[in-house]
């Protein structure tokens, strides 16, 4: 079986210091290559990697070639730095293989809603088993904690910020959701 990952808010190729500067690198160029080698040491061409928005930045003509190196079967959800020119960048990617606003996803009996923005799609059903529950992965707020928004509802933020540059594995992100709530999600 392929492995699933999950990631957002990338932003390769911005050369903005607050951007590459608070990950602690010394340059977009160092961020880049760092966020695809640690990648690509991950993922193989085989596994899935769902990218919540918010992948490139910049000049999309140079940018687009950083996407284009990453390993894995891409799913693109669009971000809020995502306009209607990149996401048709996105579709003629050969790595990437879906392209949408958001998605409903299913692993064995967990059920996701996968979007940029956090968003609150489980709090009625607080106390039930966490396979009859909505778990929102996002990204959007470039946290360093993937439980940021768990006060407002089954939340987990998988920006590279939360992850060491990184993308988090499906099978983790279960496991940190149980450990947080001590098996009461």
């Amino acid at each position: 079986m392929n492995n699933i990952y999950f990631s957002s808010d990338l932003h390769l190729s911005h050369d903005r210091d607050f951007i590459w500067k608070d990950r602690g690198f010394s340059s977009v160029d160092e961020m880049n290559e760092t966020i695809i080698n640690n990648f690509n040491n991950i993922i193989d061409s085989d596994d899935e990697l769902f990218l919540l928005g918010d992948i490139i930045m910049g000049n999309i003509d140079t940018s687009i070639k950083y996407l284009k190196r990453l390993n894995g079967k891409i799913h693109i959800i669009r971000g809020n730095h995502d306009s209607a020119k990149k996401m048709s960048y996105y579709k003629n990617c050969d790595n990437v293989v879906s392209v949408n606003e958001g998605e409903y996803f299913k692993y064995g009996n967990y059920h996701f809603y996968l979007s940029h923005y956090p968003a609150i799609c489980s709090n009625f059903n607080v106390g039930e088993p966490l396979k009859k529950r909505m778990i929102s992965l996002c990204g959007h707020i470039h946290t360093k904690d993937c439980f940021s928004d768990i006060d407002k509802g089954l939340i987990f933020h998988v920006e590279v910020d939360t992850n060491d540059c990184k993308p988090w594995n499906i099978d983790d992100i279960i496991q940190m959701i149980k450990e947080k709530a001590n098996g009461k999600v």
